[in-house]
């Protein structure tokens, strides 16, 4: 889980591209740090394991729709909205058990 003081400069740079911040200010980036921090929290509960978010696919889709949400004030609908996205993101994670050896899929 990524808390506000791990989050990789890379990824809160792309978060705040996302969502259309062009300034840079300490506060600023401290509020968009907390949205990935509650993003991550939220869908590593969802999704189960640490997905890596850094890296292009479901994970960071919903990360970024999160934190758009959160901006907008409207987590309340982002699961309802999100749902089909988020059990596509379980299903990755499955393990499945072959031959005695745990693979991810």
């Amino acid at each position: 889980m990524l808390t506000r003081d791990t989050i990789p400069p890379e990824l809160l740079a792309d978060v705040k591209n996302y969502l259309n911040i062009t300034w840079d200010d300490a506060s600023t980036d401290a509020l968009v740090c907390g949205y990935i921090a509650a993003a991550s929290a939220y869908l590593d509960g969802k999704i189960g394991g640490g997905p890596d978010y850094t890296k292009d696919g479901l994970p960071r889709t919903l990360l970024m729709e999160h934190c758009r949400y959160q901006r907008d004030s409207a987590l309340d609908v982002f699961e309802n909205n999100y749902r089909a996205l988020i059990l596509g993101a379980q299903n990755e994670r499955l393990e499945v058990a072959q031959d005695g050896v745990v693979e991810t899929i």
